[in-house]
């Protein structure tokens, strides 16, 4: 299974704001996109990840839905991403079907490892830098954080880079053994990033990935 390289974690002040930044961002080229509602009920969810599958459907670009695994399996998203107070992955890979990914938040080098015995196919890995987008951040982690981390970790798992992460960033970040980043506000701030993003992180033709993930 393949992971894309950048992953779009969706923004907006209000739900519609959200499937408005999800268009823009499959627009310019996105592979994957994280639907990241808080502070919004469930059932809300479910409707606005309905709408989200549309969007995404359309351009063949892969839709995580953030914490909520059952509202995943109900739009046939192509996964979860877990939290670290969410559900267990191995709970939640009992519901979903096997062509679902699971990913997981991580903040150390123990989490890491954990999420890893609970058989997560990729991990979230971050704060790199400062970030307003999160709620009681954990420690930054940046460069000499990923490297250790990386140095220790003997998995397979695909890790993502996550938190303040803008293009100046990806060369170095990648020097680490990184495969991937997450990016919310820097391409809500301006979706022909993607395209620069692309670029650095040499994903090379979109339709190349895509054939991987064919189910």
């Amino acid at each position: 299974m393949i992971i894309p390289k950048l992953h779009y974690i969706s923004q907006g002040e209000s739900p519609q704001e959200h499937l408005n930044n999800i268009q823009k961002a499959c627009t310019s080229g996105a592979e994957l996109v994280q639907l990241r509602l808080k502070n919004v009920s469930e059932k809300k969810i479910l409707k606005i990840a309905m709408k989200a599958r549309e969007i995404t459907g359309h351009f063949q670009t892969r839709l995580i839905i953030n914490d909520y695994y059952k509202i995943a399996k109900e739009v046939k998203a192509d996964g979860v991403h877990l939290g670290k107070k969410d559900t267990c992955p191995i709970e939640a890979r009992k519901s979903l079907e096997s062509w679902q990914i699971i990913g997981g938040t991580a903040n150390t080098l123990q989490d890491c490892e954990a999420l890893v015995t609970k058989g997560i196919d990729y991990i979230g890995l971050g704060p790199y830098r400062y970030t307003t987008t999160k709620e009681n951040l954990s420690p930054v982690l940046g460069i000499l954080g990923y490297q250790a981390i990386l140095d220790e970790l003997k998995a397979d798992t695909p890790i993502i880079a996550i938190g303040g992460i803008v293009t100046e960033d990806v060369s170095e970040i990648l020097k680490t053994g990184i495969s991937g980043i997450a990016v919310s506000g820097e391409i809500t701030r301006d979706f022909n990033k993607i395209g620069e993003f692309h670029n650095l992180l040499n994903t090379g033709s979109a339709l190349e990935q895509r054939h991987s993930f064919e189910k």
